[in-house]
């Protein structure tokens, strides 16, 4: 199965905004641009909000039915382990292999030498084609990194076989996630754990790989955006190196999780993306279920009065509904409104505070934290909150596509001399 050249994580908690979610990779098309839709939610989401698998499969299946969409997408099950992969085999063909928890795990010494023979060209002064400086890695080098992901490699190959056992070969799409980890990978630490993806016989596709600086939940990225772009680039070309030494699929690409709202990383994405003519997979592009608030509150009536509650639920569950999240965000409590003066607000004032928007004085980032979290809220609405998306939809619609092309398709592959990427 071919995922495309560019590939958007459309996550939809509530499975109600696909075909505005569609409307946005319509709209790119239109402007030259093929982007491929992968439908996603995680275990977590599906365990909040009482959801299954199949239930995405079926979304996704009718939103390009009833579009009229003649191209690829998938459904993706989102950072699998071998504890809950069969729960998504069904319904899924692309399948986010999470093995960053297995980074660090030991592993027997004769596994770590037989390797290190194996891969012994990679000793001494190594040149990538893309990246300005030459590595120097010495034999200790190589088995010290060797033994750091090998662990996490084999649990990915294990994960990999389980599907393939169960879906048949070249019947889904393989990512390798190693991005929930505290350290970023060196770029000669990314290129042995390619050797060692394709030792496993794991035909990746894309590789989420940790980046420095901070990917919060919903809001932009926190840290250096010259190292970033830095850091990136030299991925994109140990990438293209790996394809060429160790045979991986030629339309191997980087994932960036958490992407969703990066803006400040786009720039450095798009220019990186035109010099090595790659492509790239963005996990979690649009933040739908926040268009879904704003829409609502816009909307004004009974869709503001639900906005308000759900705020003001959040609030006062702050600590249980940050709980699973906090790794991945970063509220100010001092930041936060009461709910008694939010709910002073009218629509305009609720969606612009909660809008990213930076350049709006409202705009408030721990606001907008605090509501991405507070889903859980929303689901225990049940047909309340659903029957408010269906009413308002035109409104909620809008929103969710308008957020999809103008805030992340066109900075990511639009903007700039280079635009748009062929």
């Amino acid at each position: 199965m071919q995922l495309g050249k560019y590939s958007f994580g459309v996550g939809d908690r509530f499975g109600r905004q696909g075909n505005a979610q569609l409307k946005a990779m319509l709209q790119a098309r239109t402007a030259g641009l093929d982007i491929t839709p992968v439908w996603n939610k995680s275990h977590r989401e599906h365990s909040i909000i009482g959801t299954q698998p199949a239930d995405v499969r079926r979304e996704a299946d009718a939103t390009v039915a009833s579009a009229g969409w003649d191209q690829p997408y998938f459904v993706d099950a989102d950072h699998i382990g071998m504890g809950n992969v069969d729960q998504f085999l069904d319904a899924s063909d692309f399948f986010a292999l999470d093995v960053a928890d297995f980074i660090g795990r030991r592993v027997e010494a004769g596994q770590i030498s037989a390797f290190a023979a194996k891969h012994r060209a990679l000793v001494g002064m190594l040149t990538i084609d893309g990246i300005d400086e030459s590595f120097e890695v010495s034999e200790s080098d190589l088995q010290s990194i060797a033994s750091k992901y090998l662990g996490a490699v084999a649990q990915a190959g294990r994960i990999y076989r389980h599907v393939e056992s169960n879906k048949g070969a070249g019947s889904f799409v393989t990512e390798v996630s190693m991005d929930e980890t505290d350290t970023p990978q060196t770029p000669i630490e990314m290129l042995i754990i390619l050797a060692a993806i394709a030792d496993e016989g794991i035909p990746v596709q894309t590789i989420a790989p940790k980046f420095s600086g901070r990917f919060n939940k919903g809001v932009d990225y926190v840290g250096d955006v010259q190292a970033f772009a830095r850091e990136f680039e030299q991925d994109v070309a140990v990438l293209a190196f790996a394809v060429k030494e160790y045979g991986l699929p030629a339309d191997l690409k980087l994932s960036v999780h958490s992407g969703s709202d990066k803006f400040s990383i786009y720039g450095p994405i798009r220019r990186a993306l035109t010099k090595f003519d790659a492509g790239v997979h963005v996990k979690t592009a649009g933040t739908t279920w926040l268009e879904e608030v704003i829409g609502l509150a816009s909307a004004g009536g009974e869709g503001l009065v639900i906005a308000k509650e759900v705020y003001a639920q959040a609030l006062a569950r702050m600590d249980e509904l940050c709980g699973p999240y906090a790794t991945v965000i970063d509220i100010d409590p001092g930041a936060l409104p009461s709910a008694d003066e939010v709910n002073t607000w009218d629509g305009e004032t609720f969606a612009s505070t909660l809008r990213h928007d930076q350049a709006c004085a409202l705009y408030n980032p721990s606001f907008r934290q605090l509501l991405h979290v507070g889903y859980k809220v929303a689901a225990e609405m049940g047909p309340r909150f659903l029957d408010a998306l269906g009413t308002y939809e035109d409104t909620v619609a809008g929103h969710v596509t308008a957020n999809i092309y103008d805030r992340h398709v066109r900075p990511l592959f639009q903007e700039g001399p280079e635009s748009p990427i062929d």
